[in-house]
């Protein structure tokens, strides 16, 4: 969750980390810092706060190196202080930055302790820094030190590493949280992420899981988990510098809900030939799989996981095909059976949701033979654990909330449903009307997209309120939810969703004139039991704001105010009622003031369990 940038080369690296860390402030962070090997010596500078925070320290200092590494913590041991912020740094002999979680600091921190060690933070990482120390004070070669802590490590962690005994080397590696080396011209790189370095290259290796890089200017050697010397391919990416700016929009959100339209038809591309879907998208031996499965399990986290749940609704009600879904999070702890002729779908917008990752090793450690994963990270490590893959394609997404990833994700989802149905009960009829309306789609969502002004007044409405209360029911009850997590992730007020059918059940003794309910109504086989449940919070005072489909012929109340979206059939229904609610919870966000692109106390990349 957290952000690593690292380079050694011939120039002065200090701008390219203050650039990069700048360029993953989208993960989420509360402090930032760097150290550099500056005349012999580790310099440190760190910050609470803002990345910009740290290079207005830096405009008044004269710190400069060829050498050195940075980071934006996100705090998970200890809170957000100076003192807790990375790099870490051992007696002024070692620095290092981490990513990642370390199970057994306190057993380790207690020894060190116990050898005369002093801890100057609460953080697990600084036990990293100290181990290393041991190790090269009984080697005279910082690889070999790292080697060694590494075997002593319980958990996940990305590291890199500088020592000013070792002046012309950084040291990194990885174990279940992500890294990737840049490759320059007698310079190298390191990050969480490429788009840290897109500005100095466009080339990069992504490390294996137990990878161990010893990187000098001119000279990069990869050991795997057991210590031999392998060739990681180096990957040209497509991406370029201006990739994530901004433009004209105000915030990455925003541009990411207009983006869509795009996205949706990235997606689709090239993925039928003559409006037939060709399997192979999945991978070369897809057909094969989908011969083989008799059902589905699906699992994701957050956002991610409504689209699980839209999926489930897709598999069963229009292909006939068993389908559960489960948080990922919880997967591996409720010891779980699988068929083993089931399908596992994981979910992912980064490819390195770490309790999405525990749970496919755990599916795969139960018996599962097959596995699909839905992303849109090429090089991540789920797309890499899987052996089928189908990209979402939806570019950069840099605003924690995720807004274009959902939609795409629920058009991949649905291509899955039409490639596994043909096994099932889809049927070539009903096959070709899902693939018409798909091919149909991006001019629904920029249809959807004239209603912006219109939410935009409409959000006022929610400038003092602290609750709401979103209802939906069948394919629509997890848009419901995910409006409402769009709307308490970024605007902090607290929002539930719950199935229309549910409100008698007890969510009736919150109605009340303060309490804004907002509900998702296509027309569809459920508009009449959806229209009751109106009418029971109607009765009880409350304001309803109904997203209800164009051809309805309902008239707005005193306490009902309708938002006419645009007709769809029911099967991609719920991709276009998406679009009203993300940008219902994006223009309240901004009345409210709060950091749209970078909500308090979340990360983009959920890296650690």
């Amino acid at each position: 969750m957290c952000g690593i940038v690292g380079a050694i080369a011939q120039r002065d690296v200090v701008p390219i980390l203050l650039e990069g860390l700048k360029r993953l402030e989208y993960r989420g962070y509360d402090s930032a810092g760097l150290a550099v090997l500056d005349d012999g010596q580790i310099k440190r500078q760190r910050r609470i706060g803002k990345v910009s925070g740290l290079e207005e320290l830096l405009e008044n200092d004269s710190t400069q190196g060829n050498i050195g590494i940075a980071h934006t913590r996100w705090a998970t041991h200890g809170k957000p202080s100076t003192e807790n912020a990375h790099p870490h740094i051992c007696r002024k002999k070692v620095a290092i930055v981490h990513n990642g979680i370390i199970e057994n600091h306190e057993q380790l921190r207690s020894s060190q302790l116990s050898s005369g060690y002093e801890f100057t933070s609460q953080t697990d990482t600084e036990v990293i820094v100290h181990e290393i120390y041991d190790a090269l004070e009984k080697t005279d070669n910082l690889l070999d030190a790292v080697k060694t802590t590494v075997k002593n490590l319980e958990g996940a962690y990305a590291l890199g590493v500088i020592s000013h005994e070792h002046p012309d080397t950084l040291i990194t590696c990885r174990k279940g949280s992500p890294l990737v080396i840049g490759v320059g011209i007698g310079e190298y790189f390191i990050a969480s992420d490429v788009a840290a370095l897109l500005p100095v290259t466009q080339r990069f290796i992504f490390l294996e899981d137990g990878d161990i890089a010893e990187i000098t200017k001119d000279r990069l050697v990869i050991y795997d988990e057991q210590d031999v010397v392998v060739e990681r391919p180096i990957k040209e990416s497509s991406l370029t510098a201006d990739s994530a700016d901004k433009g004209e929009y105000r915030h990455y959100m925003l541009k990411e809900i207009f983006e869509q339209p795009h996205a949706i038809s990235e997606t689709l591309e090239g993925r039928f030939i003559d409006n037939r879907l060709q399997e192979n998208s999945f991978g070369p031996n897809a057909s094969e799989v989908f011969d083989s499965i008799k059902s589905v399990q699906i699992l994701a986290c957050g956002t991610s996981f409504h689209a699980g749940l839209v999926a489930k609704y897709w598999f069963e009600r229009l292909a006939r095909v068993p389908c559960n879904i489960e948080v990922a999070s919880e997967f591996r702890y409720r010891k779980p059976v699988l068929d083993k002729d089931t399908l596992i779908v994981t979910i992912s917008q980064s490819g390195e949701t770490a309790d999405t990752l525990a749970a496919l090793n755990e599916a795969k450690k139960i018996g599962a033979k097959y596995s699909l994963s839905i992303c849109n990270v090429p090089e991540s490590s789920l797309v890499r654990e899987s052996d089928l893959v189908m990209m979402t394609r939806a570019g950069p997404e840099i605003g924690v909330a995720s807004t274009k990833a959902f939609t795409t994700q629920l058009v991949t989802l649905m291509l899955l449903v039409i490639a596994i149905g043909r096994r099932f009960e889809l049927g070539d009829v009903l096959e070709q009307k899902i693939s018409s309306e798909l091919f149909g789609l991006p001019g629904k969502v920029e249809e959807a997209l004239k209603l912006d002004e219109q939410i935009q007044e409409l959000a006022e409405q929610f400038s003092e309120k602290h609750n709401a209360l979103f209802l939906g029911r069948g394919s629509q009850y997890p848009v419901a939810m995910e409006g409402a997590l769009k709307l308490k992730e970024i605007s902090y007020i607290h929002a539930e969703a719950y199935p229309a059918g549910e409100l008698k059940h007890g969510p009736l003794a919150l109605i009340d004139s303060e309490m804004p309910v907002i509900t998702v109504a296509p027309n569809n086989s459920l508009l009449e039991k959806l229209k009751s449940n109106m009418q029971e919070v109607s009765a009880r005072g409350g304001q309803l704001i109904v997203f209800m489909d164009e051809t309805l012929a309902v008239k707005e109340e005193e306490n009902v105010q309708i938002v006419r979206v645009p007709k769809a059939e029911n099967e991609i229904a719920p991709i276009i009622y998406t679009i009203p609610l993300q940008l219902l919870s994006y223009h309240v966000a901004v009345l409210k003031g709060t950091d749209v692109d970078q909500p308090r106390n979340l990360a983009k990349s959920v890296t650690v369990e």
